[in-house]
């Protein structure tokens, strides 16, 4: 058991890194000026999730998913 613990400790530190990074990376959420001049609905806002920034949102849920699954089984007894 002490072999699992040690191999899902180093991909939870390797997820936490990654999430940081991948966090980083993202653009804010601030719509400025475009919202106003209707950017919004320009082809890049309709296809925004096969873009770059979707494939991060997407990479951003499934390492959060990780990263609470993975501190849930490091923190059971076993």
């Amino acid at each position: 058991m002490n072999i699992l613990r040690i191999v899902l400790t180093v991909i939870f530190v390797i997820d936490c890194i990654g999430l940081t990074v991948v966090v980083l990376m993202q653009e804010g959420k601030q719509k400025g000026l475009g919202a106003i001049s209707g950017m919004a609905d320009s082809y890049w806002g309709q296809n925004k999730g096969r873009s770059m920034e979707g494939h991060l949102v997407l990479a951003t849920k499934i390492m959060a998913i990780l990263f609470m699954v993975l501190a849930i089984v490091l923190n059971m007894n076993f």
